[in-house]
């Protein structure tokens, strides 16, 4: 008896046969998982473009316009460069400038050298970094408006800390928020307490991606504390201290919280009037939204100047 043949049906199902070979994927399909995957990420993106198209962009564009505009009784008319002869001709404004630069060097005399040390200091500890870390960074952590309070009742002239300890060391009392001369210093003060963590964690972070090897060549070179700084700290972390440099020079020329929690915004003599203080001034004192926003132009296009030449200074050194 014949053993039974196979049969085609039976031999496609053995296992020594392949199956047929696929044809190309469709374009349709593709795109569609492509689409389909990337949905979420783009949603996200289309977000976060239209917070800053409201939030940000639009209201530059609306102060542009806004600075060559006058609004009367709810009717806006185009009135040239008035608004600017306006800012110009107010005796404050002169006064603005002049204190708004003297915070901005103050702040980079403390606040920019001041965490830089705080994080050379932790980064050569061996012990207790984490801890020293998050104490550093607490008053970040603050708001800004209980953080200047604090300050307000460490500087007040009768029951004050500060002036507590100068009587028991035998100094005299001062006059901290109320003398012209000491506002500012006292506004400086306060300002780098409550923003060097930020900074100082970011100093820590560069320190600790120095490579080792670069130290111990310095000392087998003879080189001290100070020079290992000199000649190895610094250019190592060159482009973050640029960076953060940039950063304070437009954040301290913004200030506004300090002054105005600490001082009313003037201060004694007007010691402590900002830029950005007079044009809240102008806005919302006077009701003179034109040269609010004419001011605020001012500044904007100072800012982006010092970016725009900060930007061309690192292009030209890296080449």
């Amino acid at each position: 008896m014949s053993a039974p043949s196979l049969t085609p049906s039976k031999a496609g199902r053995s296992r020594h046969s392949q199956p047929p070979p696929a044809g190309p994927p469709s374009p349709g399909g593709s795109f569609g998982r492509s689409l389909k995957r990337n949905l979420t990420a783009h949603g996200f993106l289309i977000g976060a473009v239209l917070c800053f198209a409201f939030f940000s962009w639009y209201p530059m564009v609306r102060e542009f316009f806004l600075a060559f505009q006058k609004t009367d009784q709810g009717e806006v008319s185009w009135v040239g460069l008035d608004n600017l002869r306006t800012v110009f001709n107010d005796p404050a404004f002169w006064q603005a400038w002049r204190n708004t630069l003297l915070f901005t060097v103050l702040a980079l005399v403390f606040g920019f050298a001041v965490p830089f040390v705080v994080a050379l200091v932790i980064n050569e500890l061996r012990h207790g970094k984490g801890y020293l870390r998050l104490l550093v960074y607490l008053p970040v952590m603050l708001p800004p408006v209980a953080a200047v309070l604090l300050f307000k009742y460490l500087y007040d002239p009768g029951y004050g800390l500060l002036n507590e300890l100068f009587g028991s060391v035998g100094l005299p009392e001062q006059q901290w928020l109320q003398d012209p001369d000491l506002s500012m210093l006292s506004v400086v003060i306060a300002s780098t307490w409550m923003n060097m963590g930020g900074a100082a964690l970011i100093y820590l972070a560069a320190l600790q991606g120095i490579p080792g090897e670069l130290y111990e060549a310095a000392e087998l070179d003879g080189a001290g504390l100070l020079r290992k700084i000199w000649h190895v700290t610094i250019p190592q972390t060159r482009l973050i201290l640029s960076l953060m440099l940039l950063m304070q020079i437009i954040a301290t020329m913004q200030v506004f919280v300090e002054p105005f929690l600490l001082t009313g915004g003037a201060g004694p003599e007007g010691s402590t009037t900002t830029v950005v203080y007079l044009i809240y001034q102008y806005a919302f004192n006077f009701n003179d939204y034109g040269a609010a926003a004419a001011l605020g132009l001012l500044l904007l296009v100072l800012l982006a100047g010092f970016s725009a030449a900060y930007v061309k200074l690192s292009r030209a050194e890296d080449e």
